[in-house]
């Protein structure tokens, strides 16, 4: 995997294709690979760009104090799309919903467009018992590591604590020893998620972040699941009467892993919207 060097330490991510430059971002101990069903089914014409995450299944440990609170990782992201010299990128959004205060920050100038599938938002940090299960485990001595090695025995992350509500077709062994060998192996990306999940969350300043959204002048589709637990539907339909030029699709028979549950259907809303806007110019 190619990497770039931003402030906090090294970001490896896979891409392929040329043209507009779409993002993919992914949830807490999960990494681009999430993402695999859907990116083979995408329209070619654009250049789709991955990258992992320090959020506890990343390939190499950020730099020692690296900021990686809500705010330090919007930094990071806002950092990676000028290390690539990425303009008028489209932003996906998956279950770790901080990359959407980009526009809060005022990190959001490369941002044209949108993309938001189930992911945290308003006052829902940490998610549902996933969520609940993710902080207790942070400060439990030894919890994040016993989280990992649960996570890859099949029948405990089926649980609602774990991965149940997040997805309703099971995830693969495959797919998550490769979300749990960097933190079984190193103790540093441990130390990285932990940066972020006891950096805090104040509810009134995440509502206040995901309200400023309303300032967001590109187009932006809501793409989210019908039948999900941890982020609530209503939460879907509140994202899309927020942003000014949004529009709200429902994944039916799907939870916040919807590109796991449903790869086909998201393909398609996503083909749909970049095909459709992509073109159009975003006035600021």
């Amino acid at each position: 995997m190619p990497t770039v060097d931003v402030s906090a330490g090294r970001i490896h991510y896979l891409e392929r294709g040329e043209g507009p430059p779409v993002v993919f971002l992914h949830g807490l101990l999960m990494n681009h690979t999430v993402w695999d069903e859907v990116v083979g089914l995408l329209p070619e014409g654009f250049r789709y760009v991955l990258p992992d995450l320090p959020l506890g299944a990343h390939p190499e440990p950020m730099r020692a104090g690296a900021d990686l609170s809500m705010r330090g990782l919007n930094q990071l992201i806002a950092e990676f799309l000028a290390a690539l010299d990425l303009t008028d990128v489209t932003l996906v959004h998956n279950d770790w919903g901080g990359g959407l205060f980009l526009t809060a920050y005022g990190l959001d100038e490369r941002v044209g467009r949108l993309i938001i599938t189930p992911c945290e938002a308003f006052a829902n940090f940490p998610p549902g018992l996933p969520g609940k299960t993710s902080m207790a485990a942070s400060y439990l001595p030894g919890g994040v590591l016993l989280a990992l090695r649960e996570l890859r025995v099949s029948w405990l992350r089926r649980s609602p604590l774990m991965f149940g509500w997040m997805a309703r077709r099971p995830i693969t062994d495959e797919m998550v020893r490769g979300w749990t060998e960097p933190g079984l192996r190193d103790k540093r990306i441990r130390r990285d998620l932990l940066a972020y999940t006891r950096s805090g969350f104040p509810k009134a300043e995440l509502i206040a972040n995901t309200e400023a959204l309303r300032d967001f002048p590109g187009a932006a589709l809501v793409l989210w699941s019908s039948a999900g637990k941890v982020m609530p539907r209503e939460h879907g339909r509140a994202l899309a009467e927020l942003i000014p030029n949004a529009r709200l699709t429902e994944i039916d028979d799907a939870y916040v892993l919807s590109m796991l549950d449903q790869p086909a259907a998201v393909a398609a809303a996503i083909s749909a919207f970049l095909t459709s806007t992509t073109a159009q110019p975003t006035a600021r």
